[in-house]
């Protein structure tokens, strides 16, 4: 990775804001602050809650210090940029962080070199050049998203192989640390990447926020593919489409979604409840022949499908 002088900027600012606060808090500060500035342009669900956090942030930093966040994000902004210029998008949040010596061996915090992530993604897009000439775009999953270093791996490669990844990938990128969920954020958006931050566990399958970043928006694709850890519509999405369009419900409720909808939910809930019957048939007796009477027990058969794994004793 070449190093500008706009990421040695970036890393003196940090380590000059230090002084009266932690390292650590310094720079989980500043890319909370910066996902939320971004966030803030398109996001008009989550910009009142988020607007209170950016406030109760900056407001905890002194006058002098809060004029230091600013330049912080511009020198990533350039730094990046030089990056893509010159070589293709990297990882420079995760540069700096290691640099800092924020990284925890205790916790296993160790984000996964550039190098790697580069030649994982040329590895990868090899084969994905006919899948985008058949659909327009690929789909990417990222389950511990980290500073996004994978993704940007991936963006290099398809750069390498004049692919747009601007246009011809979306990416959805989870990860159980919010720190984490900022850096990619930050990245991702500012590489205009079409993608969706998601805070949550995708060993539970628990969400508790999501990031959008500014073309994904902007370039529709909330409209064009559901992204996410499962195939159920998300209420953070219908909420935002219901802000961007005022005859959204109408549509969905002409179309037959929304009951629809209600008997899928239904379904689930009834399909559950065959579980727990199930193990605790198993549990009472270890007879298989209970499970199987309460599988073959038929289902509503107006319900067109049920976004949940096939169950199989």
């Amino acid at each position: 990775m070449h190093r500008s002088d706009d990421y040695k900027s970036l890393i003196d600012l940090i380590n000059k804001t230090s002084y009266r606060h932690s390292t650590w808090q310094v720079f989980s500060d500043f890319v909370e602050m910066s996902a939320i500035a971004i966030s803030n342009s398109v996001d008009w669900i989550h910009r009142e809650d988020r607007e209170k956090r950016y406030l109760e942030i900056i407001n905890s930093y002194e006058k002098r210090e809060q004029e230091l966040f600013p330049e912080m994000f511009a020198h990533l902004i350039n730094a990046l940029e030089f990056e893509v210029i010159t070589d293709g998008p990297t990882d420079i949040l995760g540069q700096v962080f290691h640099e800092l010596e924020l990284h925890n061996k205790w916790k296993g915090q160790f984000f996964t070199p550039m190098n790697i992530c580069e030649a994982m993604g040329m590895m990868v897009v090899g084969d994905k050049e006919q899948l985008i000439q058949e659909k327009g775009f690929i789909t990417v999953n990222e389950p511990c998203a980290g500073s996004g270093a994978m993704v940007l791996g991936l963006a290099k490669a398809m750069k390498a192989n004049k692919m747009n990844y601007c246009s011809q990938m979306v990416v959805t990128a989870t990860d159980i640390d919010l720190k984490c969920v900022h850096m990619a954020y930050l990245q991702l958006a500012l590489c205009g990447i079409p993608a969706v931050i998601i805070h949550g566990n995708t060993l539970t399958v628990k969400e508790w926020s999501r990031w959008y970043t500014p073309v994904y928006m902007l370039d529709g694709w909330i409209w064009r593919q559901h992204c996410g850890m499962t195939t159920v519509r998300t209420t953070d999405d219908e909420r935002t489409k219901k802000s961007m369009d005022s005859n959204y419900s109408t549509n969905r409720e002409l179309s037959g979604y929304e009951k629809n909808a209600t008997n899928i939910e239904k379904a689930k809930t009834e399909l559950v409840q065959f579980v727990i019957e199930g193990i605790e048939a198993v549990a009472e007796s270890q007879d298989l022949t209970k499970i199987k009477k309460v599988k073959n027990t038929k289902k509503d058969s107006n319900i067109e499908q049920i976004s949940i794994f096939d169950i199989n004793f």
